[in-house]
Parts: structure tokens; C-alpha cells; sequence
């Protein structure tokens, strides 16, 4: 069974640093396009931030010049380095993954890892 697994979640003051993981486990052929995604309360779930299989990343503009997001591929994961942190990015977040365990890729969701930023 194909899953992701996120940790790193937590409670942080404005400004400091969290860094999330994601590992993708089970029957993986390939991993294409990963990606991060946030909700906060009473939000829709927005885009934060995808990487390519060859490493080329995008940022919302919100989190741009503050967010770093990278990956593994040799573990299947994906990490998101968050500093700087404003209240504002206090939600919950998603990771990501275009997952191959066949003949094609499948959009797979993690379960989701609260970040809150208290002032």
C-alpha cells in the first residue's frame, strides 16, 4: 500500500524555523512532481510550494525568500524548510506526490502535520 507520511509539525514563535518531512512508502516505481500544500482554519487548501522530479522548484509568493522546499529521491521524500515563520502560516500542512507503482502516476495526499506559530 502506497502512502506518505509527514512529521514534523509543531509549535513555533513568529520568526523561528520548523522543517517538515515527507517520505512516500510501499510499492513506488517512480515519484514524479512533489509538492506542499496548506490549509488554515476556514481556508481553502492553498499550494505552498512543488519540486520536479529534476529538482526545479516553485514558491507561492507568500512564503517565497522564507520557505525552501527540497527532496530525496533516493528516500522518496520530500522536505520543506520553513523560517521566518509569521502567524499567518499558522495552518495545516499537506504534502504531495505523483506516485508510480504501475503503468501510471497517481496523486497521493499525506495526512496532514499542524504547524502553529504563536506571536
Amino acid at each position: 500500500q502506497v502512502q506518505l507520511v509527514e512529521s514534523g509539525g509543531g509549535l513555533v514563535q513568529a520568526g523561528g524555523s520548523l522543517r517538515l518531512s515527507c517520505a512516500a512508502s510501499g510499492s513506488i516505481a517512480s515519484v514524479n512532481n512533489m509538492a506542499w500544500f496548506r490549509q488554515a482554519p476556514g481556508k481553502q487548501r492553498e499550494w505552498v510550494a512543488g519540486i520536479s522530479s529534476g529538482g526545479t522548484t516553485n514558491y507561492a509568493q507568500a512564503v517565497k525568500g522564507r520557505f525552501t522546499i527540497s527532496r530525496d529521491n533516493a528516500k522518496n521524500t520530500v522536505y520543506l524548510q520553513m523560517n521566518s515563520l509569521k502567524l499567518e502560516d499558522t495552518a495545516v500542512y499537506y504534502c504531495n506526490a505523483q506516485l508510480r507503482n504501475g503503468l501510471y502516476y497517481y496523486d497521493y495526499w499525506g495526512q496532514g502535520t499542524q504547524v502553529t506559530v504563536s506571536s
